[in-house]
């Protein structure tokens, strides 16, 4: 895909306009991905955060990136794989693509950051989570041009080459 690439790297440190954070529902920071952004964009992100109150699974909201070298932070809430049937929880996490892509567009955000959503504690395989990932990518790509560009930021080598496979 044009436009889409793979890194492994921290995602706070990537000098791009947004980066997405794996947030929980409540929008209280947490640890992992969440934990790392919040700590790096420093304590307005979390009063930004608690500020919108609630994000249900597969939605995204938008906020200022604060001391993040990304201009914006979209947060979006992964389902819990073992809380969903297995069909939903492929849904709820194509909308968390598709939400935190439509949301770029419309906040005219020209490169876009996703860490691999719901695979650390959220327990989704990555295998099948980063398939869903680009499909989505896709489909948001055949109807818009914003963002032009779209990383996926990995933690693992190994996420990174399941990333690739994907893309392939």
């Amino acid at each position: 895909m044009q436009g889409v690439s793979v890194v492994k790297a921290d995602i706070t440190t990537l000098d791009i306009d947004c980066i997405v954070n794996a947030a929980n529902s409540r929008l209280i920071p947490g640890g992992g991905v969440d934990g790392a952004i919040n700590k790096a964009a420093g304590p307005d992100l979390a009063k930004a955060m608690m500020a919108i109150g609630r994000c249900p699974a597969g939605e995204a909201v938008i906020t200022p990136g604060f001391k993040l070298r990304a201009r914006h932070v979209i947060h979006t809430v992964a389902p819990v794989f073992a809380q969903h049937k297995e069909a939903d929880v492929w849904r709820l996490l194509a909308n968390c693509y598709k939400n935190s892509l439509a949301l770029a567009s419309k906040h005219d955000i020209a490169s876009i950051a996703f860490p691999s959503l719901g695979t650390g504690v959220y327990g989704i395989p990555v295998e099948r989570a980063c398939n869903v990932a680009v499909a989505a990518t896709r489909d948001h790509m055949r109807g818009s041009r914003v963002p032009a560009e779209i990383v996926f930021c990995c933690f693992s080598a190994g996420d990174a080459a399941l990333y690739q496979e994907a893309l392939r």
